[in-house]
């Protein structure tokens, strides 16, 4: 395999263990988002080269699957210990592909994967793969070989929240990585191929999603499909493998609702509300990107938020002082400005931001942080997910009415409720149809199930939840 400093050329898929020359030449590039030069490309993987993988994947399935709680353990925190010395490494490769501030990708998109491998690590010591009710013993059993099909925008944690799950159940695992990030797959799988994981328990195929990923998902050698991305796709994955009643996990979009109501510290709701929606320059499919105010501090918030907003300096990757980097691709951006300029001709008002390219950032697919008001819960830009740095802000004259516009769409991934106590905030929270929500700037828990309602998926990833979606269970009664 060739990786040269430069330019990232990578030339097989890894299979059973092994390097393996693909099928055929085609190769995918990889392009630098703040440079728009490629950087690197990756094999076009085909429907043979996934064969091959699930083929390895399958010989290495019920060895694996035999190994004790605190064999898979000790094999996870190797991977961990490994894959923390190439950190550095990681988070340089993490901003060269996505275009993440470095400083974003040390902190979040290479210390959150190292803590969820220490939560599975941990998690296997006390799991009850095991239980007795009644007469009956119950047993969680691996399902069996596993494809996952990891999005974008977080290219390692989501291999990560994917793959150490499968592999704590007992599950082999075919990787199929994002076509615009799949650099990092390949270090992934040589710091788990370097920690000693049995040949064929990981497996990585790069490829188009109409041709590696549809070959994953329509093999009958596959027992469950994990993806991470759009709605659009994940409703054509779960129509695909209902046909031969395949388990799905599905972890799909979002228009996540930050609930301000009255009493709330307004100050502290608003700054960690922007802060949210602009997380990896807005590509988060939990981004808060709807602010719901109360009338009576309707327009001190907007004021507060465009503030906030234009905190957010654009710039280079590499540079300290940057703190939103550029969006992924071309593509990518033309769909924002797109939303953007929607907004404006919908009758939402321009704070701050806009469709226009940055004066100072000719190069590079870079979009400024941009704030709406005046948004009505009906606009195009508050019912459809814009991933972008782009905030919408909404006003509520009553709880009720900031219930149902909460409520509003047609996703339910994640949210933020604020108020002047905690009780009032859950009371709240417990009302919106959504999986998972902070109650007055709660913080992250990688232990949590992260999942959504409604178009925002089906299933669970972190924590038991997520291990038990990888499990199918058999009662023995005695």
């Amino acid at each position: 395999m060739v990786m040269n400093r430069d330019v990232m050329n990578r030339d097989a898929v890894f299979a059973g263990g092994e390097w393996i020359t693909p099928s055929s030449t085609e190769t995918i590039d990889v392009i630098n988002p703040a440079t728009e030069r490629v950087i690197g490309a990756v094999p076009a993987g085909s429907a043979k080269d996934v064969d091959t993988a699930v083929n390895a994947a399958r010989d290495a399935a019920d060895a694996w699957a035999a190994t004790t709680p605190a064999v898979r353990a000790a094999h996870l925190a190797a991977i961990r210990e490994a894959l923390a010395a190439r950190a550095d490494e990681a988070a340089h490769l993490i901003s060269a592909e996505l275009g993440a501030p470095l400083s974003l990708a040390n902190r979040l998109h290479v210390a959150l994967p190292l803590t969820v491998l220490d939560s599975y690590v941990n998690l296997l010591g006390s799991y009850p793969f095991h239980e007795e009710i009644g007469n009956s013993v119950i047993h969680g059993l691996p399902v069996g070989v596993v494809g996952a099909i990891t999005p974008w925008n977080y290219p390692l944690h989501q291999v990560v929240a994917k793959v150490a799950a499968a592999l704590a159940a007992g599950c082999p695992v075919v990787l199929k990585p994002a076509e615009d990030t799949p650099l990092i797959a390949y270090l992934f799988a040589e710091v788990s191929a370097a920690a000693g994981l049995p040949a064929g328990v990981l497996n990585v195929v790069t490829g188009r999603g109409p041709v590696a990923g549809t070959a994953l998902v329509e093999h009958p050698d596959v027992d469950m499909i994990s993806f991470t991305g759009s709605t659009a796709i994940g409703r054509q994955i779960g129509a695909s493998a209902s046909g031969a009643l395949k388990r799905v996990a599905l972890e799909l979009g979002g228009k996540s609702a930050n609930v301000i109501l009255p009493g709330a510290d307004l100050g502290k709701a608003v700054k960690v509300g922007v802060g949210n929606a602009m997380l990896n320059s807005g590509q988060t499919c939990s981004a808060w990107t709807r602010m719901l105010v109360h009338d009576e501090v309707y327009a001190e918030a907007i004021a507060l938020a465009a503030a906030a907003a234009e905190k957010y300096a654009l710039g280079d990757p590499l540079d300290a002082g940057t703190r939103l980097g550029p969006l992924v691709a071309d593509r990518q951006r033309t769909r924002v400005r797109g939303y953007i300029d929607k907004g404006v001709a919908q009758g939402a008002r321009l704070v701050t931001g806009g469709s226009e390219a940055p004066d100072e950032l000719p190069t590079g697919y870079f979009v400024r942080p941009t704030v709406f008001a005046d948004v009505a819960s009906d606009m195009t830009i508050a019912q459809e997910e814009i991933f972008g740095p782009v905030l919408s802000i909404l006003r509520f004259g009553d709880v009720e009415e900031a219930l149902a516009i909460a409520n509003g769409t047609a996703y339910g991934l994640a949210g933020g409720v604020w108020a002047a106590d905690n009780e009032t905030a859950a009371a709240f929270a417990r009302r919106m149809r959504t999986g998972q929500v902070d109650i007055n700037g709660g913080a992250f828990n990688p232990m949590a199930p992260f999942g959504g309602f409604k178009s925002s998926g089906l299933g669970r990833e972190l924590g038991p939840h997520g291990l038990a979606e990888f499990l199918q269970f058999q009662s023995q009664q005695f």
